[in-house]
């Protein structure tokens, strides 16, 4: 394999078979963290910039991209700013990872540190009234607004899900974790007009309001939201299972050790989420599970039992005493 730019190193078919991992079942892990910049979030900063470029919008050397993201689409979108031109200012938040806020600005990348979450939307809310300021400061700056981009959930519709359905003859289940829903929604399209009895479980964390869940404190990036967001509307999940951070926690740990494999937080959530339903699963079901990054840049989090006692642990004895 020659490639000729970095935004090519996308390998979209990785698929980990988990023998036995949910009561006996066969389960496969769609891994998406050995794309260049460790994560699925590569498609979608790939797919919403050339959605805007080829609209005449973007140009570059001349336009100003801004984003809000807790880490991994700002760490893609630096990378592809960089490869083609543009300015790009990413606005995140203190649970942002310090590994993927480095590899922002060493890309390139302007980043801004939110340190104070708005009183009632936390710190996605507060996240978005920077941007409002930027946009109306910066001349030819352009919000991508992942959060109801359509270009993020075709670009999941046209890769991530045609890779799911090119891989298998069939697919009984899919796994996805809710955050901006772009990779939800455009794997339920995808997948349900190949095969229409699919069932699709969406993920997300206690404290997520995406799909009408009451807010609440979240310590791991990449997966829930505070605000929710627009292209939720367009997905219609089969059921959503809500999982506790510190079963996430408990599920990364649990995966290095009986598969030997490091994987973010979004992908603990949709493991846990998997043992919960595994009684539901069939006999020669076929459950697939999307696994957006790997675990190395949580080493210092969801990793470290320090981190873990006094982010989550304790988070959870503040909100039982409330």
């Amino acid at each position: 394999m020659i490639v000729d730019s970095s935004t090519q190193l996308v390998f979209p078919d990785l698929f980990y078979r988990l023998s036995g991992f949910a009561a006996g079942h066969d389960a496969f892990l769609k891994l998406e963290g050995f794309n260049v910049t460790g994560s699925i979030k590569l498609k979608a900063a790939i797919g919403m910039i050339e959605d805007l470029e080829e609209r005449g919008i973007a140009v570059p050397f001349e336009t100003t991209i801004v984003e809000s993201s807790s880490g991994n689409l700002g760490v893609a979108l630096s990378l592809v700013c960089a490869s083609k031109g543009y300015r790009f200012i990413c606005v995140t938040d203190l649970n942002a990872n310090r590994a993927n806020m480095r590899g922002m600005e060493v890309y390139g990348a302007e980043v801004i540190v939110v340190d104070k979450p708005d009183p009632e939307t936390g710190y996605l809310g507060k996240r978005l009234q920077v941007i409002d300021k930027i946009l109306k400061v910066e001349p030819n700056s352009i919000w991508l607004n992942q959060y109801a981009n359509i270009a993020n959930k075709m670009t999941h519709i046209n890769k991530t899900a045609a890779e799911i359905a090119r891989e298998f003859d069939k697919v009984d289940w899919v796994f996805v974790g809710a955050g901006t829903t772009g990779t939800l929604s455009g794997v339920a399209e995808g997948l349900r007009e190949k095969f229409p009895q699919i069932k699709v479980i969406a993920v997300e964390p206690e404290g997520s309001v995406t799909f009408g869940g009451k807010p609440g404190p979240r310590a791991i990036p990449g997966i829930g939201t505070s605000v929710k967001p627009k292209l939720a509307k367009s997905v219609k999940p089969d059921e959503v299972v809500t999982i506790s951070e510190m079963d996430t926690v408990k599920a990364c740990l649990a995966f290095a050790k009986d598969y030997h494999l490091l994987v973010g937080g979004s992908t603990g959530s949709v493991l846990a989420a998997m043992k919960q339903k595994a009684g539901a699963f069939a006999a020669g079901d076929t459950v697939v599970a999307i696994s957006p990054d790997l675990g190395e840049k949580y080493l210092d989090t969801i990793y470290d039992p320090s981190w873990v006692d006094a982010n989550i642990r304790r988070s959870a004895k503040t909100t039982l005493r409330a």
